[in-house]
């Protein structure tokens, strides 16, 4: 339980005018095709998960579009979870709204295990649950310029660790996507402006954890947090080989305006580049692999290394349904678990047929 409040608190305890890193559990990725393809899809999403990589690419779906995601964080200990509905308003635009949902749950919390006379009472263990969601509400539409479309997404965020602190937030992200013979060109500004989070204390409960460890005294978080904005850009080609089977290949850039260990940084901003592959046999069975995440590491003698990280996914659609399955490491951090993704994806329109 301390160990839990040691990595907790301190997310929160330096929360400064702006962060580098906010709202991370955002970051992650949504729909087991494009964490199977190291989330290279911002040039070429256009189905119901465009509302999460790229909203412009909502323009694409025909009717009614529906989708699940489940993953295990952490070995299990964390739950992820997204479901996101989508639908044309008219043949030149769309709408669709999605709910992202991390999550530990039943923590211990034993902060009251011993009373003032020094007695232990595990009856008063209590089981709370630290929360991130994520709304969206996305909108899309074809421009005037021919093969260009644009998308915007209002998001609200909602943070809670049980009844020690809570916040909301709310930002805007905005999309664009041409295409032109097979090549597709995307460009996905994330919190462009600023994604803003108000929190809020319980001094009470936070009290009870603030000299739990002798010398480690915690301080309570700020009040604000405001997110840096964030760019992806991408582009693909679509390669038919033979009568059968198509090959998608497209390679992105992850631009943040801050100094990290990605492969390129500088003061001003840090590129991570990803490439993602998908060959599918006649729009029915699909086979994809992405390499992304390329950071440097310090090692203990500081010498630095090069690390990346390797994706792999299957997926089958048949009668308007689509399962989708990606191993990939979705905390994205050294040598943490890879995970196992499942997602589904249902379009209404085979069924009006």
């Amino acid at each position: 339980m301390i160990a839990f409040f040691l990595i907790t608190i301190p997310t929160l305890i330096y929360t400064q005018a702006f962060r580098n890193y906010s709202n991370e559990f955002i970051n992650i990725g949504v729909d087991a095709r494009g964490l199977g393809m190291s989330k290279s899809i911002v040039a070429t999403t256009n189905d119901v998960n465009s509302i999460y990589w790229n909203p412009a690419g909502l323009v694409g779906i025909k009717d009614y579009q529906g989708s699940l995601m489940h993953a295990s964080y952490f070995a299990g200990i964390a739950n992820y979870n997204h479901a996101a509905f989508a639908m044309p308003v008219d043949q030149q635009s769309s709408v669709g709204i999605s709910i992202i949902r991390f999550g530990v749950d039943d923590i211990l919390n034993t902060t009251e295990l011993i009373d003032s006379q020094g007695n232990i009472d595990f009856n008063r263990i209590q089981l709370f649950s630290s929360v991130d969601y994520a709304f969206n509400l996305a909108y899309a539409r074809n421009l005037p310029f021919r093969d260009l479309k644009l998308g915007v997404n209002a998001k609200i965020v909602r943070r809670i660790i049980g009844d020690f602190a809570s916040s909301w937030g709310f930002g805007f992200d905005i999309g664009l996507q041409f295409e032109r013979n097979n090549w597709y060109f995307g460009l996905m500004a994330r919190d462009i402006t600023t994604t803003f989070n108000s929190w809020s204390v319980n001094d009470d409960e936070f009290n009870k954890i603030k000299n739990a460890i002798p010398g480690q005294n915690q301080q309570a978080p700020e009040s604000t947090e405001i997110t840096k904005p964030k760019l992806q850009l991408g582009v693909a080609k679509n390669w038919r080989i033979g009568r059968f089977f198509n090959l998608l290949t497209e390679l992105d850039l992850n631009v943040r305006f801050a100094k990290t260990n990605d492969i390129l940084s500088s003061n001003f901003a840090s590129i991570d580049p990803a490439a993602g592959f998908q060959i599918d046999y006649d729009n029915l069975v699909y086979l994809r692999s992405g390499i992304g995440n390329f950071q440097y590491i310090t090692e203990f003698d500081n010498s630095k290394s090069l690390s990346l990280q390797p994706n792999f996914g299957v997926g089958f659609k048949y009668n308007g349904i689509q399962i989708d399955y990606a191993l990939t490491n979705i905390g994205s951090v050294g040598n943490a678990l890879f995970s196992n993704i499942f997602s589904v994806t249902i379009d209404y329109s085979f069924f009006r047929r």
